[in-house]
């Protein structure tokens, strides 16, 4: 398991990502692309070995859309898996509560969402995506 992302919920990719153009150079940026499972448009931003995922909302029933709404901000960690059902499956055992099952989300990969119950740490919501094959 590796980090592979940060996600951050923004209101507006383009203007977002302008922003923050201005203070941070980036390797490569990805295209946006939508994640039709999510509701929500996606944009990857390259920094060394890990990413910089912008996360913006799409129509009013995204699941994100009232967080973007009171401003976003950070959202969740991503970490890359061999096996995302068996990486879920121990999450859970281990007292998370799966939000989403794996489905297929961005490149085509499957991920899922947990919630942790962390009392001590605010970073509950982490993502699991499955390793491109």
């Amino acid at each position: 398991m590796k980090l592979h992302h940060i996600g951050i919920i923004v209101n507006n990719i383009q203007t977002s990502l302008g922003e923050l153009s201005r203070y941070l150079k980036f390797e490569k940026t990805s295209i946006p692309m939508l994640v039709e499972s999510q509701k929500v448009n996606v944009c990857f931003l390259k920094t060394s070995d890990i990413y910089i995922e912008l996360i913006e909302p799409v129509g009013n029933n995204s699941p994100v859309k009232k967080i973007s709404e009171s401003g976003g901000g950070f959202h969740h960690l991503c970490f890359e898996v061999d096996d995302i059902v068996k990486e879920t499956k121990k999450m859970k055992d281990n007292g998370g509560r799966v939000i989403v099952e794996p489905i297929e989300g961005f490149e085509g990969r499957l991920i899922s969402f947990i919630l942790l119950n962390m009392k001590n740490t605010n970073c509950n919501l982490i993502e699991l995506a499955e390793k491109k094959k």
